[in-house]
């Protein structure tokens, strides 16, 4: 899928999670995504962002305008980062499993918010997790 812009934007505290949010709203709003789909959205990199802080101490989410099929454009989110990886991903996308101290809703919620949802991970080797919220198609 075409990317059209992207903005790199580094993860290593609360506030960064706030910028990212921020961002990916603003893109959201400009491909007409609804008022709910940029919540969703929001909310997605808010639990990704935050895994990045709890889990990795420091990372990076991109925030893109990207093109699909019939001129739909949405918004892609890549999260990425060089921390533990995760051992069990089916364990992890399960709701209530956690290695730390959340309620274990964050990666299987953000899931649940999104279009399309990927995950690579291995232990030892970073986590990145890309998902994306797409728009109405241009009909």
């Amino acid at each position: 899928m075409p990317v059209e812009s992207e903005e790199r934007i580094a993860i290593e505290s609360d506030a960064d999670v706030v910028v990212a949010r921020q961002r990916a709203r603003a893109l959201a709003a400009q491909v007409d995504l609804t008022s709910t789909d940029q919540t969703l959205l929001a909310t997605a990199i808010s639990e990704l962002a935050r895994n990045i802080t709890a889990y990795a101490v420091r990372g990076e989410v991109l925030v893109g305008v990207v093109r699909g099929d019939r001129g739909r454009r949405g918004v892609r989110v890549v999260a990425r980062d060089d921390g533990p990886g995760i051992e069990d991903i089916q364990a992890a996308l399960t709701d209530g499993y956690t290695t730390g101290n959340g309620l274990g809703l964050g990666l299987p919620g953000a899931r649940r918010l999104v279009d399309e949802f990927d995950i690579q991970t291995a232990p030892g080797q970073g986590t990145t997790v890309t998902l994306v919220k797409w728009g109405r198609p241009d009909v």
